[in-house]
């Protein structure tokens, strides 16, 4: 199905998720989707607690609860990328390892006392405001571990360092790019070459 989103690995893999109405989101393309996954099993990462920003129709938070994530909360403000969201988890029936919160990234914080092992944002392309929002939001709240990706402009160069957490990857695919954001210690541990 063309402009479909299809799930790539894991229990949920094959199956194809729902865009939102409209025009306003910009799904995560399968092959730079597929490209962060396989470095994030790489590291290997820990999915235990996974936070997806802007999450548009869910694919990146879905993607991780197919592939063994523990809980994943999505955060979107509009009103129908956040059915799209629902509907995909129930499609998919991961809706009771989700919680799903209609919020502005940036304006919204995580409850006190939760940290995530894993963060995933995909921001419009053409918000310069979205590293700060992304910022405000995480900060004080990633694992000593955690691992923070964020899909950008492959026309942007990503800061060096993003709460707390020093760039270590930027992988280019097409248009889009993956900014991977983890402790040095952990990048020390899992370096390998950016390929």
């Amino acid at each position: 199905m063309p402009g479909s989103i299809r799930v790539i690995a894991g229990e949920a893999g094959g199956r194809i998720l729902r865009a939102p109405p409209g025009g306003g989101t910009r799904p995560t393309s399968g092959r730079l989707r597929e490209a962060l996954f396989a470095m994030l099993e790489a590291i290997p990462a820990d999915f235990s607690e996974v936070l997806d920003l802007y999450a548009g129709s869910g694919a990146l938070g879905i993607e991780a609860l197919s592939r063994g994530a523990e809980h994943a909360t999505f955060i979107e403000q509009d009103p129908g990328a956040l059915g799209a969201v629902r509907g995909n988890l129930g499609l998919v029936g991961f809706a009771e390892r989700a919680t799903v919160v209609r919020g502005r990234v940036g304006g919204w914080r995580p409850p006190e006392g939760v940290t995530y092992t894993l963060v995933v944002a995909d921001p419009p392309y053409d918000d310069a405001a979205a590293w700060g929002a992304i910022e405000r939001t995480v900060r004080g709240h990633v694992a000593r571990d955690a691992v923070l990706v964020v899909e950008h402009s492959a026309r942007r160069v990503p800061p060096p360092m993003l709460a707390g957490l020093p760039l270590w990857r930027d992988r280019r695919q097409g248009e889009g790019a993956v900014a991977l954001y983890r402790t040095s210690r952990a990048a020390d541990e899992g370096s390998g070459e950016d390929g």
